[in-house]
């Protein structure tokens, strides 16, 4: 009998754990490298370790599968600690965070220099890049799936250029039907 609670368990656990789809997140080093093989925007979830946000961001949005599969398809996914440590090597600079204290690791410390670069105030921004490494925005706060997929969507297909004011983006924001699930 327990032989039969273990494999069931088993697979439960199994099923669970291969039907989860997880981006693929890579350094922004690695993404505008694979951009010259392969061109496709850059998404880049800027976060802190101590932000409640950013943890729900991850969990709820990050974690649904429909936007796990959208953007490992269509974007390069970079996930970017702005208060971290990592130098990094972008656009002919080298960004660093020299105020860093390692005793504040898990909780506020200063703000590294990428982060100011692309004018990142609050926690969670997504920053979106296109496929030239350009900055084309970025998104402040927490988004649901349905609420992100709007922009993933929106910049894949370029539409966003064709918005030069804010009446044309209300007017995509209302006529947009999200497809992702909630969960």
């Amino acid at each position: 009998m327990k032989k039969y609670i273990v494999l069931a368990l088993f697979t439960v656990f199994a099923t669970v754990t291969l039907s989860a789809q997880e981006i693929n997140w890579v350094t922004l080093e690695e993404a505008v490298e694979l951009q010259k093989k392969n061109p496709k925007k850059i998404m880049m979830d800027v976060y802190t370790s101590w932000c409640g946000p950013c943890k729900m961001l991850d969990k709820n949005t990050f974690g649904n599968k429909d936007v796990a599969n959208y953007v490992n398809k269509h974007y390069y996914a970079v996930k970017f600690n702005a208060e971290g440590n990592d130098v990094i090597k972008f656009n002919e600079k080298t960004f660093e965070n020299p105020n860093y204290n390692p005793a504040k690791a898990k909780r506020r410390n200063s703000g590294h220099q990428l982060a100011r670069y692309f004018s990142v105030k609050a926690y969670p921004t997504i920053v979106f890049l296109d496929e030239r490494s350009q900055l084309i925005t970025s998104v402040t706060g927490y988004k649901k799936p349905q609420q992100l997929e709007l922009y993933l969507k929106m910049f894949k297909k370029n539409e966003h250029t064709d918005m030069d004011t804010q009446a044309k983006f209300n007017t995509y924001f209302k006529e947009f039907k999200p497809e992702f699930s909630e969960l």
